[in-house]
């Protein structure tokens, strides 16, 4: 009877203290190292895939256009020729060698004038009735 007793008089053990905002803490911190750890992976992977190879990269796409819904203009340059390729569901064309010196490309139009901002519209927008 002496330990039944004791067992209905002792006080019961406390759970151990949980504090929250250390843990919130802890949550956020990690989050933002996952964050962190994804952007730069994605930055480095961009870095690797720019660097040219030993040799050097022969060939480069000058410009695409889409001509269709599945064909595309392909303008490269390769070993200091331009190539106008045509890519449809046929498979690729050359289309075009362009011979001779290689030109510069043309001049960008002028600027215009940027357009106006969000606070500017808005304020157009409350003045007119």
């Amino acid at each position: 009877m002496g330990t039944l007793a004791f067992l209905l008089v002792a006080p019961p053990v406390a759970a151990p203290d949980i504090h929250v905002g250390g843990e919130l803490a802890r949550v956020i911190l990690s989050l933002l190292g996952i964050i962190a750890l994804i952007l730069v992976a994605g930055w480095l992977s961009r870095r690797l895939q720019q660097r040219p190879g030993a040799c050097g990269r022969r060939i480069r796409c000058i410009e695409t256009f889409s001509a269709g819904a599945r064909d595309r203009l392909l303008l490269l340059d390769a070993d200091g020729k331009r190539l106008l390729v045509g890519i449809g569901p046929g498979g690729m064309r050359t289309l075009h060698v362009y011979e001779g010196v290689v030109s510069a490309p043309a001049e960008a139009p002028p600027p215009t004038a940027p357009l106006p901002g969000f606070a500017e519209l808005l304020a157009r927008w409350k003045r007119t009735p």
